[in-house]
């Protein structure tokens, strides 16, 4: 016979020690989820923010951020680089930014 209480909501009888344990796993593991749901949400708004380049950023954070949005991109052109030489570069550099800074302004 269950009885009910004032607010009628039934009376349950205390939970076993055994019934206490399986309780307790369910309560940790509750509080596993909602804490990695947290981390998650929390990443995925690290991740929004950082994949924004400020355009008042200083150029080498812009350059720093695009290496992080683009690694293959920057090791591609790194491999370039080691291929082409020192010497190569310096004149390619002499060649590209004269046009890079007119494109700037």
């Amino acid at each position: 016979m269950n009885m009910a209480s004032p607010d009628n909501h039934p009376v349950l009888p205390e939970p076993s020690l055994e019934q206490r344990k399986v309780l307790e796993r369910i309560e940790q593991q509750r509080e596993r989820l909602h804490a990695r749901s947290a981390a998650q949400r929390q990443a995925l708004a690290l991740r929004q923010e950082q994949q924004s380049i400020d355009p008042e950023a200083p150029l080498s954070v812009k350059l720093i951020t695009f290496a992080r949005l683009h690694p293959v991109a920057v090791a591609v052109a790194a491999a370039a680089a080691i291929v082409a030489g020192p010497s190569r570069l310096v004149r390619w550099a002499g060649i590209a930014m004269p046009l890079i800074s007119r494109l700037r302004r």
